[in-house]
């Protein structure tokens, strides 16, 4: 079986990510950022605004429209309100990023089960993964970003037939920058050029310069075309989105320098080999191709400091760090596999055992965690945890019998079938309850259709609210000012309306308080509860 996996690299890598991320990646909520994007999509397909794009029929070019173009492009074909068609280009793009890690470490090792072993390891890694829901524009920008990263190092290489590299490579730089401007120049690009200048140095770059300036007039061709026609069109809003988006990497989410230091962590699955391979007096005489690894080292922590320097920190920023640490630790775990029946120190062998022997405790765990707050395990949810169960212990059964027997590299490829599993039957368990307040809008607009009547927010509707309604809530509050509706009756989205307002809007009309709804999985008061994702429906009726 893994002699297969081995023989068909790519072949294994797309297997891979469509099982972890096609099964059941519907169950989960949309989040804010998912909301955006995908309403961005409707209205293109809705309303033609396929270069001047709009949410909730306000401009919105704070991003770059790839992403929600290939969203739309994606719900045109299998429904504007398939949950799964509208994340499936970015499950694809987690698939090129698996790809061009395997094609860079086959170029940087010549080696194809080293090279998948790090391809693995990207892919498996919680941010990389996470990234597709919690912000879609990122793994757009940044795979994009790894293909001509790809096609950057074959042309540092070479020294004849560079052309083709300096097209492709250019193209996809202008794909990275029209998924979400420079992000990825900065964060990913910048890195990889400092690694790759302390590692390999760049030779014959005088021969080059041409084909370099070349990728950059293509990837600035391509890349800014949107932004230059919006510039041209809008010339007023793009103006005052930019200046804001600008002002926000120094003033909004400021952190301090060493807020990044835990990175390593959100490798999820690879936290302890992650670490163990960023430690380079350890590592450097240890792994089989000193120059590679020096360079994935370089490149992961350039691209650590770049991202500390700027004051705007989140966490999900530290998604492009992850792919040169998927390299790095690629390294550590290929020793482990080739020398770890021969070591005797515990201070090697203790961390292995410890990394793995808890992936397996939690697999045999999950039935009896369960069981233990099973009370809700009913219907649908029960086979799911059944065969969920069945499946997580017996991976973590078979990961302990090959870590009493020193096979590495069995355990690496149970921990894959572990990650895989997880996303397949674990899911669908997110759901196993709703808080009783639990309430979602996507019937409101079917039964105000029914009674004639138009909607409009007042002090702003989260994204998840207006994607979930199914269509455009228009605000009605602009700054201090209300641009009230002329209909007799209409119904309002809006927060719990406050005393003073009541007061002002009762001289004009009758209101009658309908309903509330509440997106939220947790009750309030429980973490992970949000008040934004809480509405309350009001009818006016003019006196």
């Amino acid at each position: 079986m893994l002699n297969k996996i081995e023989q068909h690299p790519i072949i294994s890598i797309i297997v891979i990510v469509l099982l972890m991320l096609c099964i059941n990646i519907d169950v989960i909520d949309v989040t804010i950022m998912e909301a955006r994007n995908f309403i961005t999509a409707r209205e293109m397909i809705d309303d033609g605004n396929w270069l001047l794009t709009t949410m909730n029929g306000e401009p919105r070019y704070q991003k770059p429209p790839l992403p929600s173009w290939l969203a739309a492009l994606s719900g045109l074909l299998f429904g504007i309100k398939n949950i799964f068609a509208l994340r499936l280009p970015g499950i694809l793009m987690v698939g090129v990023t698996g790809i061009a890690s395997y094609l860079l470490s086959l170029k940087l090792l010549n080696n194809k089960t080293h090279a998948l072993i790090n391809a693995f390891i990207t892919i498996t890694s919680f941010y990389v993964i996470g990234i597709v829901i919690e912000a879609p524009w990122d793994i757009f920008t940044h795979g994009f970003m790894l293909v001509a990263i790809l096609h950057l190092f074959q042309l540092f290489e070479k020294k004849t037939n560079y052309w083709k590299h300096t097209i492709i490579a250019g193209v996809f730089f202008g794909l990275s920058i029209l998924s979400k401007g420079p992000i990825s120049l900065y964060a990913l690009l910048l890195p990889f050029l400092l690694g790759y200048g302390f590692s390999y140095k760049f030779k014959n770059l005088k021969a080059k310069t041409f084909s370099i300036f070349s990728f950059i007039i293509i990837a600035l061709i391509i890349g800014g075309c949107w932004y230059l026609y919006v510039r041209l069109e809008d010339p007023i809003t793009f103006t005052e989105i930019t200046s804001k988006e600008t002002g926000n990497w120094g003033s909004y989410n400021v952190r301090p320098f060493y807020y990044y230091w835990s990175f390593f962590t959100q490798s999820g699955l690879w936290t302890i080999p992650a670490f163990i391979a960023l430690l380079y007096p350890y590592m450097k005489s240890r792994v089989s191709n000193l120059k590679a690894y020096r360079f994935s080292f370089y490149w992961t922590i350039f691209a650590v400091i770049l991202l500390s320097i700027i004051p705007e920190k989140k966490s999900r920023y530290l998604m492009p760090v992850l792919i040169p640490m998927a390299i790095n630790t690629g390294f550590y775990i290929e020793y482990l596999i080739k020398h770890f029946k021969d070591l005797k120190d515990k201070k090697e062998t203790v961390p292995v055992y410890f990394n793995f022997g808890l992936i397996a405790c939690i697999g045999i765990l999950f039935p009896l965690i369960g069981f233990a707050i099973g009370t809700f395990l009913t219907g649908t949810i029960l086979w799911w945890f059944l065969l969920a169960s069945v499946l997580l212990a017996s991976i973590g059964i078979l990961m302990i019998v090959n870590l009493k027997r020193k096979r590495i590299k069995n355990v690496f490829y149970l921990s894959i079938a572990f990650m895989v599993t997880a996303l397949i039957s674990v899911l669908p368990l997110s759901k196993i309850q709703n808080q009783t307040d639990f309430n979602p809008i996507s019937n409101l607009q079917l039964e105000l259709d029914k009674e004639n009547l138009s909607i409009y927010s007042l002090n702003g509707v989260a994204p998840e609210m207006i994607w979930q309604y199914g269509a455009k809530i228009p605000q009605i509050k602009s700054g201090s000012t209300y641009n009230l509706p002329k209909e007799s009756k209409f119904a309002i989205l809006s927060n719990e309306l406050q005393s003073e307002e009541l007061e002002f809007f009762q001289k004009s009309f009758n209101i009658e308080k309908k309903e509330v709804f509440d997106l939220n999985r947790k009750a309030d008061g429980e973490r992970g509860h949000k008040k934004r994702l809480v509405s309350h429906l009001y009818i006016f009726t003019k006196k």
